[in-house]
């Protein structure tokens, strides 16, 4: 049978029972087949709100997917539903752009990221239909803008893959990829002795699992992962199960070292970024059209949840999907780039918008102790 699958996100009814640590006692077992409630949101005071300024837009119905930020603050944005690579050139404060098309892959393209200076891997799988999935290199350190570019695939997962979505760096050479479907990480050696990259299953968890019976179906599983290399923990999003969840990295192996466990629930959350000196996460909620503000540490979570950005709804962030810190001077931690679909998955008042890039000012922040 073909599995289905949406990269967008939707709150659905558990039907197994797994052992979730960390947190609190009162949320180290998490029970199956109850609907998990929303976090308890608390009114943003106006300055913690962050700033949102329209960088790029795109035409109706785009569903931009993944991002990376270039050291110029130039951006790379994959599109699933097109198949696309597209260049965002950098924007002056308040300035918008206009994104340049620079290839059309044979498959939904995901995940990307950059491992070494303007070297770039892209996933791509055939979510929809066979699941065969695979990894491009795109070597951009002679590239000028109106010259073409020549992604090469240089891994095919195995036929186990189900459907490639967020991934990171746990060294420049080793790569973590979320597999929605597969409800696994898998590993990938970008440098192994042979030669040519090799991919194998780092960790498998029922947190990470799809949930192919719920009565909202199609959801993802594990969804996006970043690695916090200061305190040596990886970070994933468990969109179906409302997850935010982290395990422990032997930092000499890059094993797992230890069971995930529970940093907090209840959100349809996607993508984020880690500003590790605040020891927080800024996380998307594709279907709810926020950007919630997280703790890294699990005991912190037991409060009212923050969304600093989408409540009170704002057209602006409209699907969340993904976003990253930019890389100008003192950037990291306030300013960051966001992607939309839009709508296109979760329409508002049954409507899709233009899919935008946008550009985020969140607040500052006091370095944890």
């Amino acid at each position: 049978m073909t599995k289905k699958y949406s990269c967008g996100s939707m709150p659905v009814q558990m039907s197994r029972r797994f052992l979730l640590t960390g947190a609190t006692a009162s949320v180290t077992t998490l029970t199956l087949g109850l609907h998990v409630p929303n976090l308890h949101a608390q009114t943003v005071p106006p300055k913690l709100a962050a700033k949102l300024s329209t960088v790029a837009t795109f035409p109706k119905p785009y569903f931009l997917e993944n991002l990376t930020v270039r050291k110029d603050n130039s951006l790379l944005v994959t599109v699933l539903n097109k198949k696309e690579l597209w260049y965002v050139p950098p924007a002056g404060a308040q300035q918008q752009v206009a994104p340049v098309l620079l290839h059309t892959f044979s498959q939904p393209a995901t995940g990307i990221l950059e491992a070494e200076p303007d070297v770039f891997y892209i996933c791509t799988s055939n979510v929809f239909t066979t699941h065969e999935s695979y990894l491009h290199r795109l070597d951009l350190r002679d590239w000028r803008l109106g010259t073409p570019v020549a992604p090469i695939e240089v891994l095919k997962f195995p036929a186990s893959a189900g459907a490639l979505n967020g991934c990171c760096l746990l060294t420049p050479t080793v790569v973590l990829v979320a597999d929605s479907i597969a409800g696994l990480l898998w590993q990938v050696d970008l440098a192994p002795k042979n030669g040519r990259p090799e991919a194998r299953v780092w960790l498998k968890h029922d947190s990470m699992a799809l949930i192919p019976d719920n009565p909202v179906p199609n959801q993802p599983g594990i969804n996006s992962a970043h690695y916090a290399a200061q305190t040596s923990h990886l970070y994933y999003t468990s969109t179906a199960q409302m997850l935010f969840m982290r395990v422990r990295v032997d930092p000499t192996t890059l094993e797992p070292a230890g069971t995930p466990e529970l940093v907090a629930r209840g959100r349809m959350w996607d993508d984020f970024c880690i500003d590790e000196g605040a020891g927080v996460a800024y996380i998307t909620t594709h279907r709810q059209n926020t950007i919630d503000r997280i703790s890294l540490d699990p005991g912190k979570n037991n409060g009212p949840r923050l969304s600093v950005a989408g409540e009170p709804f704002t057209d602006e962030l409209i699907g969340p999907s993904s976003v990253a810190w930019g890389r100008g001077p003192n950037e990291y931690g306030r300013f960051a780039y966001a992607i939309t679909d839009g709508g296109l998955t979760a329409p508002r008042d049954g409507l899709v918008r233009e899919a935008r890039v946008l550009r985020i000012e969140f607040s500052p922040l006091e370095i944890s102790k």
